[in-house]
């Protein structure tokens, strides 16, 4: 007689697997997990990344097996080194492409807790401005404001806004800092004004209305003063009431609407990468990003184990001994430890794996991300080295894998660069579809873009480009990227934090409260891994004949 659906009588005490009488007790599972299994289930990293038995594998060649859930993923922290010495809140760094971060790139991701850095693939003083915008937009004590004397023109202020973004400066009776207060000139005592040749004097806010605060006052009583006054400025004077140094009340403001914002302790100021080459020249480069601010360099190239990086690292630790150097790009231990032997405080992985990079079909030289990242940060790990993983990333499984591997933090360029903040400019495809210009700096159109070289003749010697990719004086240009298009993503200020939380969930799934706590998992073995066939791939993914993949809301 068959049984019928829920009838359980007709089995009379047996068990669909076994006899009854060789069933465990369920409640001594655990105990029988650790006694009878000798070791865990799936992979431990080093079987896992075992390239003489898999091969190279990259992000989607595996999966990270789950642990357990004991906290909320709201619990999750996210700080993680970039440098031996500076330490993000979210790990997130925009690629220094020309298509992905100038100054409105580096602010807002730096606002959100990453760290943004400014491409080269520009002239030395329109890289150092666009510092200086990034080190401007937020501060606490604003030490070097710009300052006015009482006959700068309002056509002249005016342009000051249009340059630095912010429109209040102080007056005083030299127009420097360190002289006489004699008043501030704002947005609303210019914004109707025709007669673009009338002094300030006639227009600002006299001394004697204007309210202040004495040297020496703590940054969180000016905020209390600031907050009650119901001004935009607040001016910090000496005894004599000579000009010392401002906070202003947007950065209050900021401070309340960016809690994670990347910022420096001392100064509040945002924290700010870029890029520079390894040629002679980029020493004159490197030091008008340090006068405007630079707080991070990144030594670019393609291939950072070079005796042109080398001498830079040690220039740069040499000369500026408050900024940090990060090298690369490097995929080996080889190649790491003459970098870390030279004296940098982080590393960039990466070759051939980006969305518009074709290094490793072209040159035939290169490593599949995940094995990169491993092998080099592993290593760099023993030494106290941050390292980046550069390259390869699509969507939140692979920054989690990453970050899985040992990277500190990760950097993307394809993924960010259909933002709004990216410089790229926005168009309708052939397939109707918004979309953002988007392209490799070892494509023919970055490295013949003239912009690095005011448009001189030796545009092609001061290109980034050229210069990432050892081809400054070659009569032949070789491509190492693409040119192209990516889907455009909204404002950094939702997808940013699309990815926190998409990573977030991530780590409680994997049982980890922290990226300390994941990478010292994966080290101790706890957190386990699992090769992923040709055809688990397709079976995680998705299976369906009309979709909409919306990602976040």
């Amino acid at each position: 007689m068959p049984i019928t659906n829920g009838d359980v009588k007709q089995l009379q005490g047996a068990s669909f697997f076994r006899p009854a009488e060789d069933l465990l007790d369920a409640s001594k599972a655990l105990d029988v997990l650790k006694s009878e299994y000798a070791s865990r289930d799936g992979l431990d990293i080093e079987s896992l990344l075992d390239s003489k038995k898999h091969g190279g594998l990259t992000y989607n060649d595996f999966l990270v097996l789950p642990g357990y859930i004991g906290f909320p993923a709201s619990e999750v922290s996210l700080e993680s080194p970039v440098t031996k010495r500076i330490t993000l809140k979210t790990p997130f760094v925009s690629s220094p492409m020309d298509t992905v971060t100038e100054h409105d790139m580096a602010i807002h991701i730096a606002l959100q807790g990453g760290l943004g850095v400014i491409h080269h693939n520009c002239s030395a003083d329109a890289q150092a401005e666009m510092v200086q915008k990034v080190k401007r937009y937020e501060n606490g004590f604003i030490l070097d404001p710009v300052v006015l004397k009482r006959d700068t023109t309002i056509g002249e202020v005016k342009a000051l806004k249009e340059q630095w973004g912010f429109g209040g400066f102080p007056v005083t009776e030299n127009g420097k800092l360190g002289s006489k207060l004699v008043g501030i000139v704002t947005n609303r005592d210019i914004q109707f004004e025709s007669d673009l040749d009338k002094p300030v004097s006639a227009v600002m806010v006299t001394e004697k209305d204007l309210i202040t605060a004495v040297h020496g006052t703590t940054l969180q009583e000016a905020n209390s003063i600031l907050a009650k006054s119901k001004r935009g400025k607040l001016p910090i004077v000496d005894k004599a009431g000579n000009l010392v140094s401002m906070i202003s009340r947007s950065d209050l403001t900021k401070n309340q609407h960016f809690p994670l914002a990347s910022k420096l302790p001392h100064s509040k100021q945002l924290i700010c990468a870029a890029a520079i080459g390894t040629r002679p020249e980029d020493k004159l480069r490197l030091q008008k990003l340090v006068d405007a601010g630079l707080d991070i360099v990144i030594l670019d190239s393609s291939q950072g184990n070079s005796m042109y990086q080398i001498e830079m690292i040690k220039y740069v630790k040499e000369n500026y001994p408050g900024i940090d150097v990060i090298g690369g790009n490097v995929v080996t231990r080889e190649q790491a430890a003459s970098l870390i032997a030279a004296g940098v405080d982080g590393l960039r992985i990466g070759m051939g794996s980006g969305s518009a990079c074709i290094t490793q079909e072209v040159m035939a030289v290169g490593r599949p991300q995940a094995a990169a990242v491993y092998n080099v940060s592993s290593f760099a790990a023993r030494f106290g080295v941050p390292c980046m993983a550069d390259g390869g990333i699509q969507n939140v499984g692979h920054i989690v894998k990453g970050l899985a591997l040992g990277a500190t933090t990760i950097m993307m360029g394809g993924l960010l660069a259909g933002t709004t903040e990216s410089p790229g400019t926005s168009f309708v495809s052939r397939e109707g579809k918004l979309v953002k210009a988007y392209r490799g700096m070892g494509s023919i159109d970055a490295m013949q873009d003239k912009k690095a070289g005011a448009g001189g003749k030796d545009s092609q010697k001061n290109n980034a480009g050229t210069a990432r990719y050892f081809s400054e004086g070659d009569s032949v240009l070789v491509a190492q990227g693409v040119s192209g298009a990516v889907a455009h993503r909204g404002s950094i200020n939702k997808f940013v934090p699309y990815l926190a939380a998409g990573l977030k969930h991530s780590l409680q799934d994997m049982g980890s409260k922290s990226l300390a706590d994941l990478h010292h998992s994966v080290q101790s073995g706890d957190t386990r891994f699992e090769l992923r066939s040709a055809a688990a791939q397709v079976e995680g993914g998705i299976h369906m004949e009309n979709y909409e993949k919306k990602l976040y809301a």
